[in-house]
């Protein structure tokens, strides 16, 4: 067997997200990806974030039809930062042994992957997928972690949530960028206005 991790704040989740769930699945011969919503995000502070309770239940709905894909709440239960060095840690005390463990991240995450918490262990504890990003040359990366990456085939679609966000406070659409389901909870829930 092997899983794939997809974190994120998903704040909110879009078609993007689901598009990079996909690819992995495909090129990697996953079983499954765990999309994991961050808790409390060491690299994005100094703005608000939706309550763990609503990104949960955005993920939940985008997902909703589709197997292969699951949701975990292990960083949303804490109250420290969550990094992602004790999460794969924790993934893999969890999955039974000789299961693949896959990391799967946006290029732009990968171009700052040694800025995070422990970044030697986390490449000796999974393996990496990385999704091209608009922008963003996976060959500028560090070669570290360049040269384990497995890029996906996936389209470069350059869609973010910080847009997603701005929209909705602009009273725009955001069909098409997200799951309908996720845009009907965030009018519902009044989320970025």
């Amino acid at each position: 067997m092997a899983t794939g991790l997809l974190g994120g704040t998903f704040d909110p989740i879009h078609m993007a997200h689901l598009i990079m769930a996909e690819a992995a699945i495909e090129d990697l011969d996953l079983d499954r990806v765990i999309l994991v919503p961050s808790g409390v995000p060491p690299h994005k502070t100094g703005r608000p974030i939706s309550a763990a309770e609503h990104r949960i239940e955005m993920v939940r709905r985008a997902i909703s039809d589709d197997r292969r894909l699951e949701v975990s709440e292990l960083e949303t239960g804490k109250s420290s930062p969550s990094y992602t060095v004790d999460t794969v840690r924790e993934f893999g005390k969890r999955l039974p042994e000789g299961e693949r463990l896959h990391f799967i991240m946006g290029a732009d995450s990968l171009a700052q992957f040694f800025t995070w918490k422990d970044p030697l262990a986390l490449l000796a504890a999974c393996e990496f997928a990385v999704a091209p990003r608009p922008g963003v040359e996976i060959g500028d990366a560090d070669p570290r972690i360049a040269s384990r990456a497995h890029v996906l085939r996936a389209p470069m679609i350059g869609i973010s949530s910080s847009d997603i966000r701005k929209r909705v406070a602009e009273g725009r659409t955001i069909r098409y960028l997200v799951p309908p389901s996720v845009s009907a909870y965030i009018a519902e829930k009044k989320l970025y206005t």
